[in-house]
C-alpha cells in the first residue's frame, strides 16, 4: 500500500508551477478518437488516471506514446466501441469516451464509470443530449449501450444543471455532427473552453465555450485534424499548494491565473492569509504564529463558485482555524469522507450527508489515516503540514491521491516540507519515525 508522510513544524518557501489539468487532459485525449492527425499535449503529468485513459485509448484502437513531457496521439483506422469493464471502473472520465466511439464506431458500450466514491453521479443528462441528437440509448443496471443510424444531428438542448461532464460530452459529440448544436446552460469551468480551443486548433467551429450557451457548427461526419496543443495550468493542484499556508511561510505559484481559482483564493484572504494576484501567478503569505479566522458558511458551487475539489483543501485549512465553520456540498453527497481522517488528528470534524462541520482551533496531532479518494486524501496530507513540531501523520492508500497529483510529496518537500512518499512493506530493518 502507498502511503504519504509528512512531519510538521517547517514553514514553505518558494515558487512552483502546476502541471497540465487532469480534469482537461482526461477530455482532451478522449477528443484525440475524433482526429484524422496525430495530436500532441505539452506537459501532461503522469497521473493515474492518465495511464488509465492511455490504456482506454489502445483498447478501443488508438495509441499514444510519451515524447519527454508530451503526450503524442495517433489516429486509429478502426474503432471498436466497446469500454473495457476494468478501465471504466477505475476512473470516471471513461465517459468522455461515449461520444467519440459513436461517432467514430457508431456504437458505443460503456460500463457504468467507476472513480473516487463520491456517491451516486448519474449521466442522464449526457443520455438525454445525445438521445436529442439522434442516439438510440440502451441503459442497463451495468452499462449504457448507444447506437446512431447516421450522422448526429445539431440540436437545441438545455441542461438541466451546468454538469460540466454532460457539456463536454454534448460539445464532442456536436463536432463532427450535422448541422448546429446549442447547449443552453452549460458549464463555464475553464477545462471547457481549454477543450473547445483543442478541438478549434483541431478545425471545429465552436462558440461561446466558458459561457451558459454553447454554439458548434458540425462538420457533418467529417473527422477533425491535428494539433499541438498546451494544456492549461491544473488549478486544483494550484490550490492545493496555496492551501499549504497552514504551514505558514509564503508560496508563489506560478504560470497560472489566479482568476481560475477566485473564489478559493477569496476564501483564504477570509481566513487570514494574504494573497497577492498578479496577471499570471499569485502568492500566499501567513504568519506561522497567526492563528487563522474560521467561523466561515461556505458552499461548493460550479464555476465561478467554490470548486467541488476544493472543498477538502478548505476543510484542512479550516481545522485548526479560531472559530465553528460549515462547509457545504450539493454536487457529490459523499465529498467529506476524509472527515474521519481529521478527527484521527484532533481536529472537531464530522459529516452529515453533504454537510461538513468543523469546530476550529484544532490542536492537531500525528496519527495513521487512511486516504479515502483522491482530493479527501489531499486535505489529508494537508493537514499534516499543520501538526506540532515533530509529530508526523501517514496517509495510508495515497494511491488514490495519485489519480490527480504526479508527485504530491515531492511538491511539498520543494517548498521545504518534510514529506515522504513510500510503499508499507518496504521499509524492512529500517527504523521508521515514531508516529
Amino acid at each position: 500500500m502507498e502511503y504519504i508522510e509528512v512531519t510538521g513544524g517547517n514553514p514553505l518557501r518558494g515558487s512552483i508551477r502546476p502541471a497540465a489539468a487532469k480534469n482537461s487532459v482526461l477530455p482532451l485525449l478522449a477528443a484525440t478518437l475524433l482526429c484524422a492527425q496525430p495530436c500532441t499535449l505539452r506537459r501532461v503529468p503522469l497521473l493515474r488516471d492518465v495511464q488509465t485513459s492511455l490504456d482506454l485509448l489502445r483498447a478501443v484502437g488508438s495509441g499514444a506514446a510519451w515524447a519527454g513531457q508530451d503526450l503524442v496521439t495517433q489516429p486509429a483506422r478502426q474503432i471498436s466501441g466497446r469500454v473495457p469493464t476494468a478501465l471504466a471502473g477505475a476512473m470516471r472520465g471513461s465517459v468522455f469516451y461515449l461520444a467519440p466511439l459513436l461517432t467514430r464506431a457508431g456504437w458505443a458500450e460503456l460500463p457504468l464509470p467507476g472513480g473516487c466514491r463520491l456517491g451516486p453521479r448519474p449521466i442522464d443528462i449526457h443520455l438525454a443530449g445525445l438521445t436529442a441528437m439522434g442516439a438510440q440509448v440502451c441503459a442497463a443496471a451495468e452499462c449504457v449501450v448507444l447506437r446512431r443510424h447516421g450522422v448526429l444531428r445539431g440540436t437545441d438542448f438545455a441542461l438541466r444543471l451546468p454538469s460540466v461532464g454532460a457539456t463536454l460530452t454534448l460539445m464532442l459529440a456536436a463536432c463532427c455532427a450535422a448541422g448546429v448544436t446549442t447547449l443552453r446552460g452549460a458549464a463555464c469551468e475553464p477545462e471547457i473552453a481549454d477543450t473547445a480551443a483543442f478541438l478549434n486548433a483541431c478545425g471545429a467551429k465552436i462558440t461561446g465555450a466558458g459561457t451558459p450557451v454553447v454554439c458548434i457548427r458540425g462538420t457533418g461526419g467529417e473527422l477533425l485534424d491535428g494539433c499541438v496543443h498546451t494544456v492549461l495550468p491544473d488549478r486544483i493542484a494550484a490550490a492545493t499548494y496555496a492551501a499549504a499556508a497552514i504551514a505558514g511561510g509564503r508560496v508563489t505559484v506560478t504560470q497560472c491565473s489566479p482568476v481560475w481559482l477566485a473564489a478559493f483564493l477569496d476564501f483564504l484572504q477570509g481566513s487570514g492569509c494574504e494573497v497577492a494576484r498578479g496577471e499570471n501567478e499569485f502568492s500566499i503569505t501567513r504568519d506561522q504564529d497567526t492563528k487563522l479566522r474560521g467561523g466561515q458558511e461556505l458552499v461548493a458551487a460550479a464555476y465561478p463558485g467554490l470548486a467541488t475539489d476544493t472543498a477538502p483543501l478548505a476543510a484542512a485549512v479550516l481545522l485548526g482555524a479560531e472559530g465553528a465553520s460549515r462547509i457545504y456540498d450539493g454536487l457529490f453527497q459523499n465529498r467529506f469522507a476524509c472527515a474521519q481522517g481529521f478527527a484521527a488528528l484532533g481536529a472537531d470534524a464530522r459529516s452529515e450527508g453533504r454537510l461538513l462541520y468543523l469546530g476550529g482551533s484544532a490542536k492537531l496531532h500525528g496519527a495513521t489515516v487512511t486516504a479515502p479518494d483522491l482530493r479527501g486524501g489531499a486535505a489529508l496530507v494537508l493537514a499534516g503540514l499543520g501538526v506540532g513540531e515533530g509529530s508526523c501523520v501517514r496517509v495510508l492508500d495515497a494511491g488514490h491521491i495519485r489519480r490527480g497529483y504526479a508527485d504530491l510529496a515531492g511538491d511539498l518537500r520543494r517548498l521545504g516540507a518534510d514529506c515522504r512518499a513510500g510503499r508499507t512493506g518496504t521499509e524492512a530493518g529500517r527504523q521508521t519515525k515514531k508516529l
